[in-house]
């Protein structure tokens, strides 16, 4: 197997055509607004987004960062709505696989009748006691359908060069074969001395089997250098449980959660990072929220402060924007402790804006770790 780089040894960014690239699917997402799916009528929203892919989202837009993503899209009009989506978001989409209309016989093609689709989802953020709810349409996308092969990594990693590499749970368990390429791709990254991130991620609506989940991901655990994952992931995608009190507070949590964390980077000495968001959800309208980040060759734990009792507008995204923050502070040569600071800070932030990515510049983020950091409320700007 090849040297796991290690977050220290990430390439410098002349050496790159890209600071980061994201493997997963992305889908078309309906926002029905304030009422539940059942209910919706008119008013609602439409935004893109992945778990995956999200993280080449902030990375582009928040952080000015060079970025592209390695999905696919069936050529209709919705396909089109996402790329350009993701164009707004400053994301290179010219890795995109299409899969044609023509019901031509080859491997990227489809018919019009809908026999492959692009992901569609209707979620709904939740309002009080009532808990925000997603429903999915992304069994026949043709993200699904992707496989080993289907991308060069080899020109994309070796001659192209890729500073970071991330994918995840959800992708990893949407196909029949999408855990296989995941695979692929983090062993060729690794290959080519590209640092690899993964988040587990893991989604009982897109695998109720967790031994299925665990068995990809201890495939995939010896290729990474970054660990993205809550006490929940670590159990149920990984294997590894939290003894902690449902409900606890972080103080409280924290302990438990640097003990199971302790085990994985024993049994995974290639990781050199692993980390989480932290939400106490109060409410579908109200949480708590820090973040930490360990250090396992130091064995240095970093954490950003608590918010505590924030009211927020849509929960969807605040994982993904944790580790986009988190990586974007090391592409660009900060330390750790400003990097556990602005991946709390731009998840927050996403949880504060509809949608699953932020849109935010990085100035924001900054802004956000300094309020969070001194305690503050929030004052107008005019």
């Amino acid at each position: 197997m090849a040297k796991i780089i290690s977050y220290q040894e990430i390439k410098s960014q002349d050496r790159c055509r890209y600071d980061g690239i994201s493997i997963g699917e992305v889908m078309l997402r309906i926002d029905p607004r304030d009422v539940p799916t059942a209910r919706m009528r008119d008013s609602i929203r439409v935004f893109q987004g992945g778990g995956e892919t999200n993280v080449a989202c902030g990375l582009a837009y928040t952080f000015g960062l060079r970025s592209a993503v390695l999905t696919a899209l069936v050529d209709d009009p919705i396909g089109e709505n996402i790329r350009n989506q993701m164009r707004e978001a400053g994301v290179d989409v010219s890795r995109i696989l299409w899969w044609n209309t023509k019901n031509d016989g080859s491997r990227y093609s489809t018919n019009q009748k809908g026999g492959l689709h692009n992901g569609i989802n209707f979620t709904y953020n939740g309002a009080g006691v009532i808990p925000s709810n997603t429903t999915y349409y992304r069994a026949h996308s043709p993200a699904t359908q992707l496989e080993p092969g289907d991308f060069d990594f080899d020109e994309l990693f070796g001659e192209q060069g890729v500073r970071v590499f991330n994918t995840g749970g959800i992708f990893t368990l949407i196909g029949a074969r999408t855990a296989e390429l995941a695979i692929e791709a983090a062993r060729k990254a690794a290959e080519h001395g590209t640092f690899v991130a993964a988040d587990l991620n893991y989604r009982s609506k897109v695998e109720p089997d967790k031994g299925k989940a665990r068995a990809i991901n201890q495939q995939l655990a010896p290729y990474l250098g970054f660990l993205v994952g809550n006490d929940s992931d670590l159990s149920d995608a990984l294997g590894y449980d939290t003894k902690s009190k449902k409900g606890a507070g972080f103080d409280d949590w924290l302990p438990a959660y640097q003990e199971t964390i302790k085990r994985v980077a024993k049994d995974f000495p290639n990781l050199s990072l692993i980390g989480t968001q932290w939400r106490g959800a109060h409410n579908a309208d109200l949480i708590s929220w820090a973040a930490v980040l360990y250090d396992t060759k130091s064995d240095t734990w970093y954490t950003a402060p608590v918010r505590e009792n924030v009211p927020i507008r849509d929960r969807t995204g605040g994982g993904d924007s944790f580790a986009s923050g988190v990586l974007a502070a090391i592409l660009k040569g900060k330390d750790l402790e400003t990097a556990v600071n602005w991946g709390a800070a731009h998840g927050m932030l996403v949880q504060e804006i509809p949608g699953d990515i932020t849109m935010v510049n990085q100035a924001a983020v900054e802004a956000e770790v300094k309020r969070a950091g001194a305690g503050g409320g929030v004052k107008a700007t005019r």
